[in-house]
């Protein structure tokens, strides 16, 4: 094999561990695997939500967040403070661009009054799936701070992201013309 060649398989994690950014073998059903992994789901969500017919405005975030996030999985993946020296940093100004377009977005929404069913479009239906997998990466987060350091400003724009993404739903699911199902729970 000649030094240009890259295999993508090393073979490495044969045997159930992986190597977090700076070394150190884990297994790869370690918290932080896991929570490094489901934020490279929600990425691939995102990407999904981009092959749909969805606004031109919206394309553009998916791919500020995926990149965004792909920076948080760095983060996440390093295992000493000195692994992260040369990644990409977070800062406020990007949670700051996710409630902005939160609000340009509400504002052309009628006041919600009622939960809402996911549903009504196949592009709805795959942000609120990206909204839940965006969820399940912040509780992960979550149990993953309880036993290491983890950059509270990933944290907070993975919660400020599933409010993106909720209001994204109904964003889209208006320019489809599609009515929301409002949640009426059963009354006893």
């Amino acid at each position: 094999m000649s030094e240009k060649e890259w295999k993508i398989y090393t073979k490495g994690g044969d045997k159930g561990n992986t190597s977090l950014l700076g070394g150190t073998r884990v297994p790869k059903s370690h918290i932080r695997v896991e929570a490094y992994g489901t934020i490279d789901e929600l990425v691939a969500f995102l990407g999904v939500i981009r092959d749909h017919d969805v606004d031109d405005f919206l394309k553009e975030d998916l791919i500020l967040i995926q990149e965004r996030l792909f920076t948080a999985e760095s983060w996440v993946a390093a295992d000493t403070k000195a692994a992260t020296r040369n990644l990409p940093m977070f800062y406020e100004k990007d949670i700051l661009y996710l409630e902005e377009a939160i609000d340009k977005m509400n504002e052309q929404l009628p006041e919600l009054t009622n939960f809402i069913l996911p549903g009504g479009h196949p592009a709805v239906s795959c942000i609120h799936v990206a909204r839940t997998v965006c969820r399940r990466a912040e509780r992960t987060l979550v149990r993953l701070m309880e036993v290491s350091e983890v950059e509270p400003m990933i944290v907070k724009y993975i919660n400020r992201l599933s409010d993106y993404l909720f209001v994204a739903s109904r964003i889209t699911a208006k320019r489809f013309g599609v009515e929301q199902t409002p949640w009426q729970p059963e009354q006893s």
